[in-house]
This record gives C-alpha cells, structure tokens and sequence, in this order.
C-alpha cells in the first residue's frame, strides 16, 4: 500500500520535509498547500507534486490524503489538525505541537478519539550522536543518572532579515517563544533519556526588545525569547535547560549528562544534524584519577546510526534535518502499518506541552510547579 501525503507550508515544507518523505518507502507526496492560490499552483509545479491546496482544512479532509504534514503558526496548525483527526487522517505536526495547554487537551482529545497515529516534527532524537547517547544512558554506561545541562542556543534576530520565513516568531498570538520552540525540541529527546519531568522552575523573558531589519525597519516583539528551566525528573536528575533564539555568537545545542559512573555529551554549532553533531563520554572505571578534570573522549557512533537501508537518504544528505526526519517519518509509516509504536508521538506531546505549561506558571509565580498541578 502507498500512503499519500499533503503538505501545509512550501517553504521548510518544500526544502526538507518533501525529500525526507520522499526517501521513505510507501509514501508518495501529491499535495502542497499554501495560504494562496497562486503560491500554491507555484510550489507544486516546482516541486513536482500534483495537486495544490489553499485551504488547508480542504487538504485535512480530502478523501485521497492519508497523512498530512501541517507546518506554520501553532495557533494556525490546531484547528487543521482537528479537522484532520476528525476526517481519519495520520498526522505529522509541526513543534510546538500546539499554542498553549488548553488546545494541547483539546488535541489529545481529538487525537485519543480518531484512532490515528500522531507524530510530532521534533527529530532530534534521530540525530545519530544523540540518538546513540539516549541508548547507552539506557544501557548503563552512566550509572545512575544524577543531572546534566542541556542548551538549545540559536540567533535568530540578532540580526533581524526578511529572508527568514519565520519573522511571525514576533506575534503574540502565534503561540510561539524561545523557551516553546527550542525548549520543546529539547524537552522530547530529554523525556526519551530520563523519563517523565516531576516538577520545575522557571524564568522565561525578552532580552531583544527590538527586531531591526537590514532596511533599517525595526519591530517590537510580543514574543519572549530566552528561557531557562530547572527540571527535575521523576527518577531524581535534575537538568538545567537554556533554550532560546536571542544569544549573541549562540552556542548551538549541548546536551550534557552524568550519572555514578560516566558522563556523556552530544555538542552542535547550531540545531543538531546528523552531520555535526559529536559525541563524547567517559567512564569512572576508565579514568585513572578520579579527581581530577575530566577530559571526555570523542565515542563512535555505529554507521548503522548513519545509514538506513531502507530510507534513499543518509546522514550525509546535503540537507541537514533531512535524515533523521526521514527516520522519524519511516517509524511513523511502519506504526501505521501495525509494525510498532510511532515516535515522538502525541502522548509524548501532550507530556511536552504539560512541561511548557508549568514552566510558565513558576515563571508567573515565581515557585516550583509540580506537574501533577497542570490537569
């Protein structure tokens, strides 16, 4: 059986979720949608797709779709979504999954009640180094988990330009911030690691009060940009979380974890890709003094990290976020299929958005909020 496709957004839509799903075996992409018909007509001659959408509530309930792949606002994505799950379709959705807790319940509900299978765009957890220390903290090799670091830094308006696709980042009613976008991307790989969250604290805020463009035009963003998080996980670790797009020279992704016996580190310049990012680790029984500083050693990956035989692309794709996507779609196809569970799906969503909800209320409170509080 082959599975059709739709795609909202033709931009990162066209550049990397169209060949990470063409590299999937089963799926044919036949429909792009954009908010206008003659940008719609434009991509999909461009692109090679066959049909054009610009009404995604039209593509989310056409009876030849089977899964469709909804990019843009949070605040946007929710209702099409809702109309997806309603007209039986699988569903691909962009991260933040949704705007805010109350339509992050009102998906699940939805969700919960069309039987359909539901993955979330956050794909780092494919990212080979990453996806290689997520199983050796499960196989052991750092004991016990205690704590770690993880940042997602990047610099998005540091330098404002037009060409971005994503200057909507500025509107409040977007559903969007530093903290939402990076911070999710962090959180699931994190929830892969260790587990659920327990409680946090939080302070998320604006260090750029100003977006100035290269026409020396200048916005005021309603959105907040930096945030960081105390997380501590229901197993006992406790993780400090920096995530967000305003850091001068950002320092990219770090995820930094250490246990009773080992430590290990996945480091990228920017966003995690399977070509950059590095791993690192170190024993306790490996270190001949152990007190003193640590000096990790770069870890092999397995090329089987790198390659998939059944995907047309490997880690090497020009495109960055193209294979492990491509990874995380395949899952999806397979679960479809009744061939195991999806990843990273919309329960794990649901859990993310939680995360979100009581980070913001401890930054509104100025507290430690306990999950178990966000019903």
């Amino acid at each position: 059986m082959t599975f059709k496709v739709g795609i909202v957004g033709a931009a990162w839509g066209g550049m990397a979720h169209l060949p990470a799903w063409r590299a999937v075996p089963g799926v044919e992409v036949t429909a792009i949608c954009t908010s206008r018909e003659e940008t719609a007509r434009a991509a999909a001659q461009k692109l090679g797709v066959e049909r054009a959408f610009w009404d995604a509530h039209e593509m989310c309930r056409d009876p030849d779709i089977d899964i469709v792949d909804l990019g843009t606002r949070p605040n946007f994505r929710q209702p099409w979504l809702e109309t997806a799950l309603a007209h039986g379709k699988h569903v691909y959705n962009a991260s933040p999954h949704a705007p805010g807790w109350e339509g992050a319940k009102a998906i699940d509900a939805a969700w919960q009640a069309s039987g359909a299978v539901g993955v979330v765009d956050a794909f780092i957890e494919y990212v080979p180094a990453v996806r290689r220390q997520i199983e050796l903290v499960h196989e052991g090799y750092i004991g016990t988990p205690i704590g770690g670091t993880c940042h997602l830094n990047i610099s998005l308006f540091n330098r404002a330009s037009k060409q971005f696709p994503y200057n909507w980042f500025a509107r409040g009613d977007a559903g969007v911030s530093g903290l939402r976008n990076n911070g999710s991307h962090a959180l699931y790989p994190l929830l892969a690691m260790l587990g659920p969250v327990e409680e946090v604290v939080a302070d998320d805020r604006q260090v750029l009060s100003e977006w100035v463009y290269e026409d020396g035009e200048r916005v005021t963003p309603e959105t907040t940009d930096t945030g960081n998080a105390l997380l501590r996980f229901a197993n006992g670790p406790i993780v400090q979380l920096q995530a967000g797009w305003a850091m001068t020279m950002h320092d990219g992704w770090l995820l930094d974890i250490y246990g009773t016996q080992g430590r290990l580190v996945t480091r990228a310049p920017t966003f995690p890709s399977a070509q950059d990012c590095t791993l690192w680790g170190l024993r306790a029984q490996d270190k001949p003094n152990p007190h003193a500083p640590s000096d990790l050693q770069a870890l092999d990956i397995p090329e089987a990290y790198r390659v998939d035989p059944d995907l047309a692309i490997d880690a090497s794709f020009p495109i960055p976020p193209c294979f492990p996507m491509a990874l995380a779609m395949q899952r999806m196809v397979a679960a479809i299929g009744g061939k195991g569970a999806a990843a990273p799906d919309f329960a794990r969503a649901l859990e993310v958005e939680r995360c979100q909800e009581a980070m913001s209320r401890a930054q509104a409170e100025r507290r430690w909020v306990a999950l178990s509080e966000v019903a």
